[in-house]
């Protein structure tokens, strides 16, 4: 008997030291309220200086990503036991009561140096820090959490932030702004005035149907997770993989797919369309709170004068940088839409939430595109012809 307690008690010791025997946290869906700790969802942990995923979290990416300044983006999302999201083929999944969705956004820290209290490497999100599902916490920066959860009454938005440590993120419904500074791979410095958004800002992207008026997951559709993903388990494609995991029914043989916008030998019409599609066409659509600018930027749109070519516009004020068209085509310098994106004037800046620094990877790409195309306003040819589609 004693050799037996002898024995207990040092398993019991190896474990306090090593955490070992400690289970994985279950998630806990709150159907009203607002936890002060992110750390009470149970969708996320902190465990061997990692964050880790618990269990019957599943991550996922976009094929293309909403710009933020650079940051990467660990998207996940969790469902209750013996429920699953109906498939849609333009529109994000139709998620059950209790789904929880989760976006924590961070920076790799600049190769070979800990963190300073602001600087953070300006890499592509396809460069990830993720590995096994997991995110090493001596490389990385963490910012925030955001949570999108669906309860009875709709889907309620939480930001969470990460503390100094990374150890506690806490709720900030009144937003927060980190100052940081991006690096980039030769060293050069920008300021980058973070913004996490208030629970109303969240918004200005989640209200994409101007009638309902109701928050909605913008990234889950089918066009944006059609890819492979590297989970612990292999590689996969995402769709399938949410199929398997009774997270996901419906999805047909061939889901529609949209380019990754920033993948060099992809068709220069479908790049554009796609980044477009994911930084633009939440607002700027047929349903969206934009629907009266007549200015219409998701993968659906095919009139090219609803995209903007040769199109006035109708209330832009000082962000036409006295331009007259939002497109014209072959001529990117003369386009409205040039002007506003490599603009980073509150005033100016198209999209208007969710940046600080200009994208300029966004930049190029979109004036490629606008110079690459045939017609012209003066003469009425820029809006004769249909582009290639983006899918």
């Amino acid at each position: 008997m004693r050799y037996r307690v002898m024995a207990l008690l040092g398993v019991v010791a190896a474990c306090m030291v090593l955490a070992a025997c400690r289970p994985a946290q279950r998630v806990h869906f709150f159907a009203e309220g607002q936890p002060a700790s992110l750390e009470e969802w149970g969708v996320l942990r902190i465990e061997d200086g990692r964050l880790r995923l618990n269990d019957g979290v599943v991550p996922y990416d976009l094929n293309t990503p909403l710009f933020s300044d650079y940051a990467h983006k660990l998207r996940t999302v969790w469902m209750p036991e013996g429920t699953s999201a109906t498939y849609q083929p333009e529109r994000s999944f139709d998620f059950p009561v209790g789904t929880i969705l989760s976006k924590t956004f961070y920076y790799p820290l600049p190769e070979g140096q800990a963190w300073d209290g602001k600087s953070v490497a300006r890499t592509p999100p396809s460069q990830s820090s993720l590995e096994g599902e997991a995110l090493d916490l001596s490389k990385v920066r963490l910012i925030e959490t955001r949570l999108l959860v669906h309860r009875a009454e709709g889907w309620v938005a939480l930001p969470y932030v990460w503390n100094d440590a990374q150890t506690e993120a806490t709720l900030k419904r009144t937003g927060d702004l980190v100052a940081l500074e991006l690096v980039d791979t030769q060293g050069r410095r920008e300021a980058a005035n973070y913004q996490v958004p208030d629970q109303n800002q969240c918004g200005g992207c989640h209200i994409t149907d101007n009638k309902s008026r109701k928050l909605l997951p913008i990234g889950p559709k089918a066009r944006h997770l059609n890819r492979d993903f590297d989970y612990a388990s292999g590689r996969q494609n995402q769709l399938a993989h949410l199929a398997g995991v009774g997270y996901l029914a419906g999805v047909p043989s061939t889901p529609p797919r949209l380019a990754d916008a920033m993948d060099t030998q992809a068709p220069l019409d479908a790049r554009a369309r796609a980044y477009l599609d994911v930084n633009c066409g939440h607002c700027h659509s047929a349903t969206g709170p934009a629907i009266t600018s007549g200015l219409w930027l998701d993968a659906q749109t095919q009139d090219r004068l609803k995209l903007g070519f040769c199109k006035q516009p109708i209330a832009a004020g000082k962000g036409t940088g006295n331009r007259r068209y939002d497109i014209v085509p072959g001529h990117a310098a003369d386009s409205i839409f040039d002007y506003r994106l490599d603009s980073d004037d509150p005033a100016i800046m198209m999209p208007e939430l969710g940046r600080s620094v200009v994208h300029h990877e966004g930049v190029q790409l979109i004036r490629a595109w606008i110079n690459a195309q045939a017609g012209s306003c003066d003469t009425g040819t820029g809006t004769g012809s249909e582009p290639s589609p983006a899918t």
